[in-house]
């Protein structure tokens, strides 16, 4: 197991070294280990239908837009350059025209989010990855079940794995009783395990109505509160709301999602041009997964690192990112960029806690600034590059995101709109405490043995 793991992993010698200590250290568990979790495995059939699908949707002439102001625009350079590695993601060029309205507070986005619903005429498309049966779901619930009512086509896909409470809900019954169609992502059962690997899920979180508003961001249908982990609640997110020519790459992703798990066909839905926003800001969206460029997003970010001069803020609940991430926000912070990494306190994963306070070290001797929120559980996925250029995403900046996860974001070139985020990062900044370098070097022995010993996993995480 040893000599598969070097030659199937070679090529990423973090990885390979950790799988090595596992298998040797604990050769049966080890070997278990690997065989369920070590390789990307999506399925041979599965891959080969999802890019025809890809082929199918992603192509030129979806993405072309009959009103030609949306290619009217100029590009800073730093922008230009991070706008070419967006692009690798999933092909959608910057786009002008896109009215953009940026929410921190969850109630507010469920609330805004179940009024576009009750707005909506044609359809209404929701992609999720934890659908809780709480008061936000029966909220959107109620909302979807009004506009069946009205004759609109509604449309559910949640993970099989995020959201399998639901799926086994009355609330689901509910809503196909209601004329809801709801359907699973990455449906898990002992046919999937033998071929593909089951922590393979879908991550994104999209709301399209009648292909004219488009939701994205890290909000899953869930209250704060946040039942199932109450202990670390609030659960705080970061949502976008958009309105213009981007809401049709939002719901392309939908389309190729939706496609693959139910075989039906929504090209017609792609016809809908939604209206240039003459106030509106040039945007862009990517989506990423595990069968194909996943690389991307990995570029994508380093990208946002390297292109930063003055500042650049990133919040995420889970922070265990590849060398070359670390790398990147090391030079960047001794280049002299501010460089503020923004993570929440107390984390729902005791290994990823761990993994991330191991690297915290480097960091700060680099001079990049960390601080713990200590009020929930920060679970905003943001970055804000010289408050020029924003991101929001579901992205963690974790290995999983980067190469497990069906993951989707915006960025937005656009100052006022970057500012309006980095105003929201400040608020988690206050709420936080800032980690330094010399009490941080004071540490017990045995707490730094703890974190360094969970830093040995964290490629595998």
């Amino acid at each position: 197991m040893a000599a598969v793991v070097l030659l199937r992993k070679g090529n990423r010698p973090q990885v390979a070294m950790a799988w090595m200590v596992v298998v040797l250290a604990v050769p049966i568990v080890g070997v278990i280990a690997y065989l369920l979790v070590g390789e990307t495995r999506f399925g041979a059939i599965r891959m080969r239908r999802h890019a025809k699908i890809i082929s199918e949707v992603d192509c030129a002439a979806n993405h072309s837009h009959q009103d030609s102001r949306t290619r009217h625009f100029q590009l800073e350079p730093p922008q230009h350059q991070i706008a070419a590695v967006c692009q690798l993601a999933s092909h959608c060029l910057p786009l002008a025209g896109n009215k953009v309205w940026l929410s921190g507070d969850s109630q507010e986005v469920i609330n805004r989010m179940c009024d576009d619903i009750d707005e909506s005429k044609l359809h209404a498309h929701l992609l999720t990855y934890i659908y809780l049966n709480d008061k936000a779901g029966q909220q959107v619930a109620a909302a979807l079940l009004r506009a069946a009512h009205r004759g609109v086509s509604c449309r559910v896909l949640v993970d099989g794995v995020g959201s399998k409470n639901f799926l086994r809900s009355g609330l689901r019954k509910q809503l196909q009783q209601g004329g809801v169609q709801v359907c699973e992502a990455l449906r898990v059962n002992m046919l999937r395990f033998m071929i593909s690997r089951l922590d393979m899920r879908n991550h994104r979180k999209i709301l399209v109505t009648d292909g004219i508003v488009g939701w994205a961001g890290s909000q899953n249908i869930a209250e704060a509160g946040f039942a199932p982990k109450a202990k670390y609640a609030p659960w705080v997110d970061c949502s976008v709301r958009v309105e213009g020519p981007l809401v049709k790459e939002l719901q392309m992703i939908f389309i190729e999602d939706w496609y693959m798990e139910s075989q039906e066909d929504l090209d017609d839905v792609l016809k809908i041009e939604p209206a240039f926003q003459s106030d509106g800001v040039i945007a862009q969206s990517f989506a990423t997964g595990p069968n194909f460029a996943n690389d991307a997003v990995t570029q994508l970010i380093q990208s946002a690192v390297q292109i930063a001069n003055e500042e650049i803020v990133l919040t995420t609940p889970y922070f265990v990112p590849d060398y070359a991430t670390l790398s990147a926000l090391a030079v960047a912070a001794r280049r002299g960029v501010r460089v503020h990494l923004v993570v929440p306190a107390r984390n729902d994963s005791i290994w990823v806690r761990l993994a991330s306070r191991s690297l915290y070290r480097n960091l700060l001797e680099c001079g990049v600034r960390i601080h713990e929120f200590q009020k929930g559980l920060l679970h905003a996925k943001t970055i804000v590059v010289d408050r020029s250029t924003a991101i929001v995403t579901s992205v963690n900046l974790d290995r999983r995101s980067f190469e497990l996860n069906f993951e989707v974001g915006i960025m937005v070139y656009n100052a006022d709109f970057a500012g309006q985020l980095r105003y929201l990062q400040s608020k988690y900044i206050e709420d936080s405490a800032e980690i330094h370098i010399e009490k941080w070097a004071q540490r017990r022995w045995f707490d730094r043995l703890v974190d360094n010993a969970g830093g040995l996993l964290s490629p595998l995480l």
